[in-house]
């Protein structure tokens, strides 16, 4: 079943109403048409179930057969701070990230950062990650889109993440495994995670210093992973860690 995010307001009592391009899309390269069935999001956990009333070249009117809440969400928020990395690897983590139930994503500068982007840049980056977010947010049936902040410095990226319960940092120099386990075994559900990922030339001294005054500094293994296997990495270990828990209590 094909997924579409709308505003607010173009929800009504009985019907949802699609603009903009993906009434070109739904009519013109899926070839829907009325009596077909689709799943609309409001992008903020409510979900429609609808089937296709109506297409003309300009909307798409669906009539509203269900409503459901979250469903497809993790009950733990994941603000994932990425290191800006070179080439398309920052599209890369922002689809996977949302397609393993991300809520937030900020990209970081740091000081081994091989990327460095002017103030222009910044914004129009930006924008095409939103809308990679909200493709991937599409493609994995997500009840919300995930936010991607504009890029913060180091200092204030650890300042936004402190405002989380759990605070993870995952180095290559760090304690093993099984410390890493602990640290994910005491996550309660419900709480606010926010995960810490260097560049691809690693954290300086200073960074990491900075993070282990409060956060939990974690291991992924003996291998050194690129920036982008980290941030996916991260990402399954916690959303196996919260979908057991979940589960566990049903």
């Amino acid at each position: 079943m094909y997924q579409f995010f709308v505003e607010d307001e173009q929800i009504e009592k009985e019907y949802v109403t699609i603009v903009g391009d993906d009434v070109r899309h739904i009519g013109n390269v899926l070839r829907m048409r009325p009596g077909e069935e689709i799943r609309i999001s409001n992008g903020k956990g409510m979900d429609f179930f609808c089937e296709i009333a109506e297409v003309t070249a300009d909307s798409v009117k669906a009539k509203i057969l269900e409503r459901t809440a979250e469903d497809t969400e993790l009950p733990n928020r994941i603000l994932l701070f990425q290191a800006i990395p070179k080439g398309e690897r920052m599209e890369y983590v922002i689809q996977k990230a949302v397609e393993l139930g991300v809520y937030e994503i900020i990209p970081v500068e740091m000081k081994y950062c091989v990327v460095r982007l002017d103030e222009k840049k910044k914004e129009k980056k930006r924008e095409r990650w939103q809308a990679i977010a909200k493709s991937a947010a599409k493609q994995a049936k997500r009840s919300r889109i995930a936010q991607i902040h504009s890029v913060m410095s180091y200092r204030e990226a650890i300042e936004y993440a402190r405002q989380c319960e759990y605070c993870l940092v995952p180095y290559e120099n760090e304690r093993g495994m099984s410390a890493t386990r602990e640290v994910l075994n005491r996550i309660e559900t419900g709480k606010d995670i926010s995960v810490i990922i260097g560049p691809e030339g690693g954290f300086s001294e200073e960074e990491i210093e900075l993070a282990r005054q409060d956060m939990d500094v974690i291991s992924l293994g003996k291998r050194i992973l690129r920036t982008d296997t980290a941030a996916v990495t991260v990402m399954s270990m916690l959303m196996l860690e919260i979908e057991m828990k979940r589960e566990s209590v049903k």
